[in-house]
């Protein structure tokens, strides 16, 4: 995928896997900006946004060194510098539980977690709220990504479960008469499906390692929630191309496959053209998280 060329990247920066600037982003003025990154266990995805002007200006991704997002800041010219409008900080994995907010009680993230997830001596559990869904995301997060964020951006920080993300970003996108329909996100090992109608039916994250797996848990959600790969839409976000094995087994199974687009209401600098519409779609959706 092309990258920028060197005038437009800083030479402080590490080595990154993309990384793309507008000329209009200015580094030494944080406080016109969000900056949104989504953790997963090897990698870091960035984003920048302009919020009066409601527009990308920066997306960049990383292999996570030793150390991982800590050690990665201190190489970066601009992720651990404070002065950010917002930060936005999503991270990976199955170890989530969404909950009516109802019934959900402050200080009992721990024991709701417990039901699907043991969290280890590293990890400490959090949770967000979904007001508009009227669900809570209880999720773990490494303590050291959580312990971070807090120590370098303060207030200005917030953490989340990228499945809020993608959530946020669903509704955002749908509309309020959208047919009920099937989502899916393939990402490094992992799948995320969520079926939405009327409310939402269905989410979860599934460990993943080949194209038959993606398929295999994309007919079974399918079944189980009466969906019918002959009739019914399956849009898809997430890191495959339209000539991967994954889209091309899928097409196999599921008649209407589509990738789906951005989050729409939000402008993205010229220099994301290169980058396919329907990647980083959780990453983006922060912007509305």
């Amino acid at each position: 995928m092309p990258a920028t060329s060197a005038s437009a990247v800083s030479p402080a920066a590490p080595s990154a896997l993309l990384r793309l600037r507008d000329e209009t982003f200015d580094p030494t003025n944080l406080g016109a900006y969000n900056l949104y990154l989504l953790v997963a266990p090897a990698r870091l995805c960035l984003a920048v946004a302009d919020v009066e002007r409601r527009k990308f200006v920066a997306l960049e991704e990383y292999t996570l060194p030793t150390g991982g997002l800590p050690a990665l800041a201190e190489q970066h010219d601009v992720l651990g510098q404070r002065g950010w409008n917002a930060v936005r900080l999503a991270v990976t994995g199955r170890a989530f539980t969404l909950l009516p907010a109802p019934l959900f009680r402050a200080g009992d993230e721990a024991a709701a977690l417990r039901l699907h997830h043991t969290p280890t001596a590293t990890e400490t559990v959090r949770h967000t709220t979904h007001p508009g869904q009227e669900l809570v995301n209880v999720f773990a997060a490494d303590a050291a990504v959580a312990d971070w964020l807090a120590v370098t951006h303060g207030a200005a920080g917030r953490l989340l479960h990228h499945t809020s993300a993608f959530l946020v970003g669903l509704v955002h996108q749908r509309g309020a008469a959208a047919p009920r329909r099937l989502y899916l996100s393939p990402g490094p090992q992992e799948l995320t499906l969520v079926v939405m109608g009327q409310h939402l039916e269905y989410c979860n994250v599934f460990a993943c390692t080949t194209a038959e797996d993606v398929v295999y848990y994309t007919i079974l959600v399918m079944q189980e929630l009466s969906l019918d790969p002959d009739l019914d839409e399956v849009t898809v976000w997430g890191e495959l191309t339209p000539d991967s094995t994954v889209f091309s087994l899928l097409r196999t199974y599921v008649r209407n496959v589509r990738f789906g687009p951005r989050p729409a209401d939000v402008q993205y600098s010229y220099r994301l053209n290169d980058v396919f519409e329907y990647r980083y779609f959780d990453l983006f959706s922060l912007h509305f998280a």
